[in-house]
C-alpha cells in the first residue's frame, strides 16, 4: 500500500455529520499525547495533514481524511487525560459508541499505546470496546526510537501480557520521528483487501 494523496473532509460530534459515500474505513484512537496525530502525519508522508495539539485532551471531534481518493482514515478523539471533566468524558464516551455501533463501512481499529508505559485501565477499556462492537484491532506501540531493542522486547511483553492478545494479535512498532515501522503498519491494515485496494470491502457486514 503506498499512500499517494491524502486531505481532510470534515470533523463530526454526530452519525449525521459523518461522509455519506460508504467508502470503507480504517480507524486510530489512543490515549492523548500517545502520539496519534503524529503518526498519521507520518504514515500519509503530510506534516501537517493532522493538526498536532500541545495540549492533550484538547480535540474532541472524529475527523475523517479521504486516503488515495478510495477510503478514510478516521481520527478518533484521544482519551485518558485527566483535566477532562467528567461531563466531556461522557460526551467523548456517547460519541465514540455512536461512531462504533454506526459505521458498518469501519474495517479495523488502530489502538495506539507507548511503548514505553503500560497499557492503562483507560486502554484496556477500549480495546475491550472494540473487540465488543466486532471489529479487528491492529495494536500499535508508539515510540519506539526511546527504547533499545531489550527495553523494546520486554515492554512488549508487558503490553501484550496487560492486554491479553492472543498469539494471532501482532504488536507494530513505531516511531513516527524515524519513520520506523510504516511498512509493517499499512501491511498489518490492509492485508485483508481485495486485489490490494482497501476501498473495497468483502461484502460481509461487520455489525
Amino acid at each position: 500500500m503506498e499512500i499517494k494523496k491524502s486531505e481532510f473532509i470534515i470533523s463530526a460530534v454526530k452519525p449525521a455529520q459523518y461522509p455519506t459515500d460508504n467508502r470503507v474505513e480504517y480507524a486510530f484512537v489512543g490515549r492523548s499525547n500517545v502520539g496519534k496525530s503524529s503518526l498519521i502525519n507520518t504514515i500519509t508522508n503530510r506534516r501537517k495533514l493532522v493538526k498536532v495539539s500541545g495540549t492533550p485532551g484538547k480535540t474532541r471531534l472524529i475527523n475523517f481524511f479521504l486516503i488515495n481518493d478510495s477510503f478514510y482514515f478516521v481520527d478518533l478523539p484521544g482519551y485518558g487525560y485527566a483535566k477532562v471533566s467528567k461531563t466531556e468524558q461522557a460526551k467523548w464516551g456517547k460519541m465514540m459508541e455512536d461512531y462504533l455501533v454506526r459505521r458498518p463501512q469501519l474495517q479495523k481499529v488502530a489502538l495506539l499505546v507507548d511503548c514505553r508505559r503500560k497499557p492503562t485501565k483507560d486502554d484496556l477499556l477500549m480495546y475491550g470496546w472494540i473487540k465488543h462492537f466486532g471489529y479487528e484491532v491492529v495494536i500499535v506501540a508508539t515510540k519506539k526510537d526511546k527504547l533499545n531493542r531489550a527495553e523494546l522486547v520486554k515492554n512488549n511483553k508487558l503490553i501484550r501480557e496487560t492486554l491479553e492478545l492472543d498469539s494471532s494479535e501482532e504488536i507494530i512498532n513505531i516511531s513516527s520521528l524515524k519513520k520506523i515501522g510504516v511498512k509493517d503498519l499499512l501491511g498489518n491494515m490492509f492485508n485483508d483487501s481485495s486485489e490490494g485496494d482497501p476501498s473495497i470491502s468483502n461484502g460481509n457486514p461487520i455489525l
